[in-house]
């Protein structure tokens, strides 16, 4: 345990912020993964729906400096890749 002062208060904030940005995490995983479950039962507006909400949590995720931009591309792509051919499928 530190002695000085402001480093007393680092630990503190270092602590909050980790426990901060492991529930962000968390929530963007089950996010991103309820997504995918909706894609696989083939329910095309649940799937818009889910996928539309994990978009907005990873680009939030960006913001915040969680994720790298390019990871967050990559995961909304992938997303909107599949969206679109269970759509395409159903139609």
């Amino acid at each position: 345990m530190p002695n000085i002062k402001s480093a007393i208060k680092r630990v503190k904030t270092n602590e909050k912020r980790r426990a901060l940005n492991a529930s962000q995490k968390s929530a963007l995983r089950s996010a991103v993964k309820s997504a995918t479950t909706a894609l696989e039962s083939n329910d095309v507006e649940a799937a818009q729906t889910a996928v539309k909400t994990a978009s907005q949590k990873l680009d939030k995720a960006v913001t915040k400096g969680l994720i790298h931009k390019n990871a967050a591309a990559r995961k909304k792509s992938r997303l909107a890749k599949k969206a679109n051919a269970l759509k395409a499928e159903q139609a």
